[in-house]
């Protein structure tokens, strides 16, 4: 096979590949509707059964551990079995615990649920993603796959519009169609990743040619075939086990940090997102709506200066920027709420514009064999530390908003530093060339670069 050129790297942006962001931006939707979600539900809760705060932190933090476990081991079967199995299975495990949830009569039950709940939305990550970024030309990788993280957002802002519904209807029990409601988004995702071709990568890959083959006439048109794919053969091949050997473990130490760091305290505040605004003497759920429109609003921007400045530029800026506010606003005692209100809303609109990297940068940085694999220890990391934060937040804020505030810049420092010490920029490049198949990780590529092939419109 040819390594001249490159059909998917320099393919023009199709209705099938914008089908496919929206597609694939279902899992990160019902990730921050999920997560957002959980923070209304625990006052008509607390009339169902007691909650205590050791009780709250639990179930919240339940869901994020299951998206330790589910990105961790998912992301691994992902890469043994196939994006697209997976792709839709996923979506049926996360609909039907999100059903027995409305059904749930003691904490333990919705620990447990939730627990499930979070496998399947960790498990989405690497599984959706991967087969994005294994379609999308290399011109336009950022922006789409940033684009379905933003969504988190969307979803995120989509949790208190649904609590407000579910308040008004249905009183007492709001709080348990809130959490049935997700079951509605999994639904309508699944039905429209229906019949979505398996990744030609990851079929080569497996020397399934002849199917790799099916599926590039499936979106390019029966002129292309597996000849105008111009994957290079692998000059070493990447195991499971290499993620965590020079030269990929910086890349894996690098993904599990950042992505940890820029969780924490955003994971954090949406899970807590009622009780701190009530803090600071904000109550009512019109707050809520607001901060989190305000993720989605700071994405704009972010997607547009992506491939503009380049990804390690925009973590660099955003981090450094979260930390400056969050730790002034930390150390001065006595805050006006309106002050603390604005550090809180900076904070999202700054987290918002580059939150997205956490998706995109795992996707570059590792090759085909591994690349589900390395999503998922990205999502399983990320998630653990979030887990143990969330858990502790009730406590934090028994203490005061200002706590939460210099520990979010503290994470925000360490994150910026681990960026600044180990991010590579993979801006404009292939997607075999940022995946480092070189034995070293310059940001300067050592194999052959797909050159340019132009594919139907």
């Amino acid at each position: 096979m040819s390594s001249s050129s490159g059909l998917i790297d320099e393919a023009p942006l199709t209705a099938f590949h914008k089908k496919l962001t929206l597609y694939s931006s279902g899992g990160p939707f019902i990730d921050g509707f999920a997560i957002a979600i959980i923070g209304f539900t625990w006052a008509t809760m607390g009339k169902s059964f007691t909650v205590t705060s050791a009780d709250k932190g639990m179930i919240a933090a339940a869901v994020l551990v299951g998206i330790f476990v589910g990105g961790g081991v998912f992301g691994w079967v992902t890469d043994r079995v196939g994006r697209h199995v997976m792709y839709i299975l996923d979506l049926l495990a996360l609909a039907l615990f999100s059903v027995l949830s409305f059904f749930a009569t003691e904490v333990w039950h919705l620990i447990v649920l939730r627990f499930l709940i979070g496998m399947a939305i960790g498990a989405d990550y690497p599984i959706a993603t991967s087969l994005l970024a294994e379609y999308l030309p290399s011109r336009y990788r950022g922006r789409m796959l940033g684009a379905t993280f933003v969504v988190w957002a969307v979803g995120a802002t989509a949790a208190p519009v649904v609590a407000i519904i579910c308040t008004n209807l249905a009183g007492d029990a709001a709080w348990r169609w809130m959490l049935a409601s997700a079951a509605v988004f999994a639904v309508g995702t699944l039905i429209m990743r229906l019949g979505t071709p398996e990744s030609p990568r990851w079929l080569i890959n497996k020397g399934r040619v002849e199917e790799a083959d099916r599926s590039i006439k499936q979106v390019y048109g029966p002129e292309y075939g597996v000849e105008h794919l111009g994957e290079p053969e692998p000059e070493h091949r990447v195991t499971l086990a290499s993620v965590f050997r020079p030269p990929y473990l910086t890349r894996t130490l690098f993904v599990s940090l950042f992505w940890m760091c820029q969780v924490i305290p955003l994971l954090s505040i949406y899970s807590f997102s009622f009780d701190i605004l009530a803090k600071v003497g904000l109550t009512g759920n019109g707050a809520e709506v607001f901060l989190a429109a305000l993720f989605v609003v700071g994405g704009v921007p972010g997607l547009f200066l992506v491939d503009k400045i380049g990804r390690k530029a925009l973590l660099v800026y955003t981090f450094a920027g979260i930390a400056l506010i969050w730790g002034v606003a930390g150390l001065v005692p006595g805050l006006p709420f309106i002050l603390v209100f604005g550090a809180i809303c900076a904070f999202a609109l700054l987290s918002g514009a580059s939150n997205f990297l956490e998706i995109v940068y795992p996707n570059e940085l590792f090759p085909t064999e591994v690349r589900a694999t390395a999503v998922g220890i990205g999502t399983a990391a990320s998630r653990i530390g979030a887990a143990v934060a969330v858990y502790l937040m009730p406590f934090a804020l028994d203490h005061g908003v200002n706590w939460v505030l210099l520990a979010g810049a503290a994470i925000s420092v360490v994150g910026l530093a681990v960026t600044i010490a180990w991010g590579v920029e993979t801006a404009g490049r292939s997607l075999s060339d940022a995946s480092g198949r070189s034995q070293n990780d310059s940001t300067t590529p050592t194999n052959t670069t797909l050159s340019a092939l132009e594919a139907k419109p």
